[in-house]
This record gives structure tokens, C-alpha cells and sequence, in this order.
């Protein structure tokens, strides 16, 4: 029997300029929930696309969470060793001059996330719905796939703590012109038949890291926003501020608390990345794309059925240059 699971959350102005603060997301889910809620099914694939740095096994925890949901997943196979591959770009002209394109710069990572999509879709058949999940430069390396590689069997994806805006004018864009390249080929929630939720987290406010403000930690995260967004003093999950995380015409959600890396969650003085599991409860229900991404935009009102459950929102492990 399919079950309403509910989040609530923080949601950041869309691109219309509407804010919803503390919506509740309703999102009608294939799930079968037990009086205690502790058994949820989603029955669907998903496709996890790990961030920069990051290799497949620190998605496992995250990957067992979702399979004990009901979920068939998949994580493609990267290693980090394998980003050193992004090195081969330097050879390209259009590094040096910042045009560069993701392509043949990351095809390393879309042919492994290629091999992994087919092997989901064989282990989930032709009727099983499929989210494209992805953190941080996964992000923005999953729109590109979606585009050049097609999105049959695809009807949702989701973003965590992704760098999806080219920094402004006047800051040097660490992707070198691939996010001003996929955002004028595939701007926004591009592909309609799709549902599109950016999740942001916020962490630690950005300070100036010259100033004497803010602790070591407020200064640390500004010094990265500033390059993300063009300035420090910004919310953001350590690495990725909230501005450059979400994209237009996409359901947004923002979570408090919430660290950018999964080896955040394995250092007791950080705290939960997206994929921890008290985390995971204010998103999961964007896993599934029945609903449009227009619906998921709607605002919310604060009134929710007494039935549904206000989850608590809940602190650097990982200090990674976002190729953002």
C-alpha cells in the first residue's frame, strides 16, 4: 500500500524570488510504512554519482540506507586515483583560456557511470523508475550524462550539495568554463519529463578569511565559497554555498546542519553529510519522480496533517577543492 512520506525543511527562493521557509514537502511515494515508521519501500533504481574526491566506497553507508528502503543501487565505480585523470585536460587550449567543455575532459567518469546505469537497468528491468543521485561535481558530471547519453528510464534526480552556477565575472571558474558550458546546453531543470531536486546544506556561514571575524572554520568555508559564488560571506555546507547548489526550476530544499563530505559523519566533532541517516529522512521523498517538477515547486502550506512527521533538523572532515 503506498504511504505519504513527508520532510520538512528550509526551502531557498526559487528563481522567481518566492521563499518558502520550513515547508512541508509532500511527496507521494510507492512506500509501504509500518506503524513505527521504521519500513519504507520505494521500489525504484538509483544511480549514485560520487563527488570530486570521492570514491564509491564512501557511498556504501548511503547505499545500504536506500537498499534497506527498498531500492536497487548502484554507485559508479570511481576510484580517487581516477580524478587525477581530469589532468589530461591541461593539454586542451581551452583549459588555459576557461572554455573549456566536459567533453572529452571527464569522459573517464561518464563511461563509468554509463557501466554502472546499465547494470542497474538490468538488475531492475524495463518498469522500474530510476534516480540519478549525485554529490557535489557529480552533480553537474550527471547533467552532462543525462544529456549526451539519454534519459530513458530516468524520471528523477537529485542533487546533494552540488556546484551548479558558474561563479560570477571577475572569479576564476575551477571547471575552467564546463558550468557555463552545461548551463547554456542544459540550463535549469532541463529535461521536462524529469524531476529535478537540488538539495543545499547549511553548515557554516562564510566570513572574509582575512578578516579577524568568525573562527578558523568561518573563515575556511568563505575562503571556498568565494571561489564557488564570488564571496565569503555566505551559507553553505563547508564547501558548496547554498547560492550555487540549487538550480532554477528545481524543488529546493536547504537542510541545517548539514556537512558537504560523507567523511564528515566518521569525525564525532563534525557531523551528518546528506547521506546520513537522520539527513536522508528530509529528502528521500525526492527520490520519487511522480510527481512534476512544477508540483514540487508549489508552496506548501505550514499546515500539515497531524499524521504526517516534523523530522529535527540536526556538524569538517573532508577539505576538497570543489571543481565547482
Amino acid at each position: 500500500m503506498a504511504a505519504l512520506h513527508s520532510s520538512r525543511a528550509s526551502l531557498v527562493p526559487t528563481s522567481q524570488g518566492r521563499t518558502t521557509s520550513h515547508a512541508v514537502a509532500r511527496v507521494a511515494t510507492h512506500a509501504t510504512a509500518s506503524t513505527s515508521g521504521s519500513t519504507e519501500s520505494l521500489r525504484r533504481g538509483v544511480l549514485i554519482l560520487p563527488g570530486l574526491g570521492n570514491n564509491a566506497k564512501d557511498y556504501s553507508s548511503l547505499s545500504t540506507l536506500l537498499t534497506k528502503r527498498g531500492c536497487c543501487v548502484r554507485t559508479a565505480k570511481v576510484t580517487r586515483p581516477d580524478w587525477s585523470r581530469n589532468a589530461a585536460a591541461l593539454t586542451d587550449i581551452n583549459w588555459w583560456l576557461g572554455s573549456l567543455k566536459p567533453r572529452p575532459a571527464v569522459d573517464w567518469y561518464l563511461k563509468l557511470v554509463n557501466e554502472a546505469m546499465q547494470e542497474l537497468k538490468a538488475a531492475v528491468g524495463d518498469d522500474t523508475p530510476i534516480t540519478v543521485l549525485t554529490h557535489s561535481a557529480g552533480g553537474w558530471l550527471g547533467r552532462v550524462y543525462l544529456l549526451d547519453f539519454g534519459t530513458t528510464g530516468v524520471d528523477s534526480f537529485v542533487s546533494l550539495g552540488s556546484p551548479h552556477q558558474a561563479p560570477p565575472a571577475g572569479v576564476v571558474d575551477q571547471t575552467r568554463g564546463i558550468l557555463t558550458w552545461i548551463n547554456d546546453k542544459t540550463p535549469g531543470a532541463f529535461h521536462s519529463q524529469i524531476k529535478y531536486t537540488t538539495v543545499a546544506g547549511k553548515f557554516v556561514k562564510g566570513v572574509d578569511p582575512l578578516s579577524s571575524d568568525g573562527d578558523f572554520l568561518a573563515r575556511f568555508a568563505g575562503a571556498g565559497y568565494q571561489q564557488v559564488c564570488g564571496t565569503a560571506e555566505a551559507d553553505g555546507d563547508f564547501i558548496v554555498p547554498v547560492a550555487a547548489a540549487h538550480l532554477p526550476g528545481a524543488n529546493q530544499l536547504t537542510l541545517e546542519q548539514c556537512f558537504h563530505s560523507p567523511l564528515g559523519e566518521k569525525l564525532p566533532f563534525f557531523g551528518p553529510w546528506y547521506g546520513s541517516e537522520q539527513m536522508l529522512d528530509k529528502w528521500v521523498h525526492a527520490l520519487d519522480g511522480a510527481e512534476s517538477a512544477a508540483t514540487a515547486q508549489a508552496p506548501v502550506s505550514e499546515a500539515a496533517p497531524a499524521a504526517e512527521v516534523a523530522v529535527a533538523e540536526a556538524a569538517v572532515a573532508e577539505v576538497v577543492q570543489v571543481q565547482a
